[in-house]
């Protein structure tokens, strides 16, 4: 509908949330994207707000709405998907670099700081980079991103390497400066990975 013209085509009417008269509205090519909208939104909200306030009562009778505001999205994602088995030597073989090559040292440190990571710590890496700590069923060569296949990336960072690494996640991109040592790479990450949360809620 939003792609074609409807024009003689569609005999559709629709009344707007705030016309408390019910005058009808008919539907054309200038007003149909409002009607999607509404279509939309009433599916999936106003028709089943008797479902989804029964979930809710529900979920907040085991976890109370005052904890899940604690947690960030991806935190509530561990919680309730538990913490993924990740295989390392599979990601290291499907990781590209920008900037750096295998054998740099940095590189070379990366891996070294992910190998003695726990399983909660690697979850956390991988939703870092890639926005979910869910591996595809595939392993890491099947991993996906904005625009479709997109391995695990390492891009070189450029500028003050009191900063900290930064994600994409729409393109699998970790950005790493050049630190001086592991120990700083690994105090550098690990703040990264465990810092900036946000508290999580159900509107």
């Amino acid at each position: 509908m939003l792609e074609n013209d409807i024009t003689d085509v569609l005999d559709l009417t629709f009344a707007e949330e705030t016309d408390f008269f019910g005058q009808k509205n008919l539907v054309t090519n200038e007003n149909k994207k409002e009607y999607v909208n509404l279509v939309a939104r009433h599916r999936m909200t106003t028709a089943i707000r008797e479902q989804i306030t029964a979930f809710l009562t529900g979920f907040w009778d085991i976890v109370p709405k005052e904890l899940i505001s604690m947690f960030n999205d991806h935190e509530l994602e561990l919680l309730i998907s538990g913490l993924p088995e990740i295989d390392v030597a599979d990601l290291r073989k499907n990781t590209e670099y920008t900037g750096y090559t295998a054998a740099s040292a940095v590189v070379r440190w990366f891996w070294d700081v992910v190998d003695g990571m726990d399983k909660e710590d690697l979850a956390l890496l991988v939703q870092f980079v890639t926005g979910t700590s869910k591996v595809p069923l595939d392993g890491f060569a099947a991993l996906q991103g904005v625009h479709g296949p997109q391995k695990f990336q390492i891009h070189k960072a450029y500028g003050d390497v009191e900063r900290l690494p930064t994600a994409h996640t729409c393109f699998n991109q970790l950005d790493i400066l050049e630190y001086a040592t592991k120990e700083q790479l690994r105090e550098r990450l690990m703040m990264a990975l465990h810092e900036g949360s946000e508290g999580f809620g159900f509107a």
